[in-house]
């Protein structure tokens, strides 16, 4: 009785405990201020306003030098913009074809904000070799939806040809548009599919209905919140996205983890109160280790230094916490208010499911896996192992147009440019900053570059100056590399430019500051970064969590094995990719065409978050396990009735994460595909084969070494234990 006394004390006065117990007994201000702090900072955010990101600040390395180098001498106004005219049987050099050529010519000299218009009769490599196609370039600085009006109209007036438009601008508005359409799509239809699969696990509209609230409320409060560190962190558009995302998923997991205990512990006969303090001081807690674990695995982010995904891991991190918030606050006192009016609106045939059933289906593959324990970690590891092999090829790329949707207008002109216009990718440009650009020095320098690169094979012409501060400081040369733009030659041809030809020439003139930009170059510069602080991010996110899951449940081997099994479900979340992406063996199933690589930003970042949410069910399930363990049973009889009777609470959550990651996975753009593809991926391996298989296998096996702690660490507190009622009327 001593020490069931001193469990409850534990339990009743950690941290979730005392707020969920403040929170009971408060509730109006808790409710209400809930709904002033969400209020509130959605209209705050909106007042202060959101600062973006923009293009040039976001680059990283050299590239990005060069970038904010020619922004500040106003060489970035204007998007580069190509109108491709083409024909199966007319040439270039025919009347027809030369017609629609000078219409489209003509219609943009007199559009506004149109400049550095480029003709193919002025300029012979904007015909094609065959002489079928023909390209007029230019730039612009206001609306693209004008000229592309035009165009198409053109194109109409012209049956005989194929006139098409492609470039940064008509691009990024064709992006806009579909990301619009799909992620009103995926908002649609992720809060109807939510809420089914929480009325299917609770039976009750009330119940089903409060995680998502929850959710969705913590999800406008941290798009309210994120207007504040983007002063200091400037937000990228995919902030907001993933912020939904996320947001949801964690939302909705939280609370239902926390309503289940609550349920279950008023079905095992405690009042409304002692229901609602256990549930605080046990799943709680587990909300507040999990909650830690996801801030911590995102804060690895910052380790990058890349601006976009600081800028996604600030918006993960205030959506988490947020949801932590009113997970351990708003939710009790709802609960406290409700009390068994949770069940109201329960759903015929379901029935409202108080007390958590215990799977008969995990019952008896736990069983089975606690009398062979090493054969079955064996063969779901080497299954997992044998999941993850593929990611040894991962391969990335960061084209801007690989992200683009097949079926497009623009995707079209974009393939049929690259037919046509083989091996001509967007220039590297050379941006130069002097006291004078114009001194015989500088210029001749130049010119000796543009010789040497000729020379060389590695880069041809049209090289020239394209562009000149009206100071007369800044100039930018534009040189056309060999290769695609994004592949192994084009990088040697830069490479070669940058570390031998610029400073044998330009980079020997005193006081000149010279760097590289262009597609090419951003798309080394990003992934360069992010290979060499990857292990810096690794090792932080591991480091962390490992001292976090030490501290939380005493034992080094606890924290040791969700670490090491977390990692096999990433990186079988990993070799998935690579198979269906990379390979192309999902192509016909999910709509996409193989870019032959996986889009640059996601591998890392998918780390951070698939580490962290992958936690979530491992700490719930360790937590009811250790507190079973506490109270005296032995590990594997805590193992063999904790996996089956928390199966259901944890298969719900997982179902919903899986659902709403899935709808990612049929949206139009690829990266968003692969992003909802390797969460689902993963929580679905971490939720059936690790939760099932590998954590019942491993613990059978180590049995007490599972707690082992260190002497020297016998300092850290006890973990907090569920009060003794609790545990009389569990066992």
């Amino acid at each position: 009785m001593a020490d069931q006394s001193r469990a409850a004390a534990c339990g009743r006065n950690n941290l979730a405990a005392r707020m969920g117990r403040w929170s009971a007994r408060h509730r109006k201000v808790a409710i209400l201020g809930w709904l002033a702090f969400v209020l509130i900072a959605f209209v705050l955010g909106g007042l202060v306003g959101t600062k973006n990101l923009s293009d040039a600040n976001a680059q990283p390395g050299e590239s990005g030098r060069a970038a904010r180098v020619a922004a500040a001498a106003g060489f970035d106004q204007g998007d580069p913009e190509t109108v491709l005219v083409q024909s199966s049987s007319l040439k270039a050099s025919d009347g027809a074809f030369a017609e629609a050529v000078h219409e489209v010519e003509q219609m943009l000299r007199k559009q506004t904000g149109i400049s550095h218009l480029s003709s193919p009769y002025s300029h012979r490599r904007q015909i094609s070799r065959d002489g079928h196609s023909a390209v007029i370039q230019f730039r612009i600085a206001t609306s693209i939806e004008t000229v592309l009006r035009a165009v198409h109209r053109i194109g109409q007036d012209h049956p005989a040809l194929y006139i098409g438009e492609y470039g940064d601008a008509s691009a990024s508005k064709a992006m806009d548009d579909t990301v619009g359409r799909d992620f009103h799509r995926a908002e649609m239809l992720s809060v109807p599919l939510t809420l089914a699969i929480l009325l299917f696990g609770f039976g009750a509209i009330v119940a089903a209905g409060i995680p998502v609230v929850l959710a969705l409320t913590a999800v406008i409060a941290a798009l309210g919140l994120l207007a504040w560190p983007s002063h200091i962190w400037p937000a990228d558009d995919a902030a907001n996205s993933v912020i939904l995302l996320i947001g949801l998923a964690v939302g909705v997991d939280y609370s239902l983890f926390y309503i289940r205990r609550e349920r279950e512990e008023r079905a095992l006969g405690k009042g409304t109160a002692a229901a609602l303090e256990a549930a605080a001081a046990t799943s709680g807690r587990a909300v507040i280790v999990s909650g830690l674990t996801v801030l911590i695995a995102m804060a690895g982010l910052f380790v990058t230094g890349e601006k976009e995904l600081v800028s996604v891991g600030v918006g993960t991190m205030l959506v988490v916490a947020t949801a932590m918030l009113g997970s351990l606050t708003v939710l009790p006192a709802l609960l406290s208010k409700l009390g068994d009016r949770i069940d109201s609106g329960k759903l015929p045939f379901l029935g409202f499911r108080r007390q958590a059933r215990e799977s008969r289906v995990f019952a008896a593959l736990v069983a089975q896996v606690l009398r062979r324990p090493a054969a079955w970690l064996a063969v779901a590891g080497g299954l997992l192992v044998l999941l993850a092999v593929p990611a040894f090829w991962l391969h990335t790329n960061n084209a801007d147009e690989t992200a683009l949707p097949q079926g497009l207008a623009v995707t079209k002109t974009y393939d049929r440019l690259q037919r046509a216009f083989p091996g001509d990718p967007e220039p590297a440009y050379v941006i130069v900053k002097t006291r004078d650009v114009r001194a015989a020095a500088v210029q001749r320098e130049l010119a000796e570059l543009r010789r040497r690169a000729l020379v060389s094979g590695e880069m041809h012409d049209p090289i020239s100056l394209v562009r000149t501060s009206d100071d007369g400081t800044v100039a930018a040369m534009a040189v056309p590399l060999a290769g695609s733009g994004t592949d192994a030659r084009s990088e040697q041809a830069l490479s070669l430019l940058r570390d031998r030809l610029i400073p044998g020439t330009i980079g020997r003139v005193r006081g000149v500051e010279a760097s590289v930009g262009g597609l090419t170059a951003e798309s080394k510069d990003f992934n360069d970064l992010l290979k060499s602080r990857a292990p810096l991010v690794f090792a932080f996110v591991l480091g962390l969590a490992f001292v976090l899951l030490v501290a939380s449940f005493r034992s080094i081997v606890v924290a040791a094995k969700a670490v090491v099994l977390n990692l096999l479900s990433v990186g079988a979340a990993y070799g998935l990719l690579v198979a269906v992406f990379q390979w192309g063996w999902g192509e016909s199933l999910l709509g996409f065409e193989s870019t032959g690589g996986i889009t640059s930003w996601l591998p890392l970042f998918l780390f951070v978050v698939l580490f962290g949410l992958s936690m979530d069910y491992h700490v719930f399930i360790l937590t009811r396990i250790r507190e079973a363990v506490d109270r005296g049973e032995p590990t594997d009889r805590a193992v063999a009735r904790v996996i089956p009777a928390t199966a259901g609470v944890v298969t719900n959550a997982a179902l919903v994460m899986v659902g709403v990651f899935s709808i990612f996975a049929t949206l139009s753009r690829i990266d968003l595909k692969q992003l909802g593809v390797g969460l689902a991926a993963a929580i679905l391996i971490d939720a059936t084969i690790v939760r099932a298989v590998l954590l019942p296998a491993s613990m059978k096996l180590l049995g007490r070494w599972n707690w082992y702690l260190p002497r020297w660490l016998e300092w850290l507190p006890r973990p907090d234990r569920a009060p003794a009622a609790a545990a009389s009327a569990e066992a």
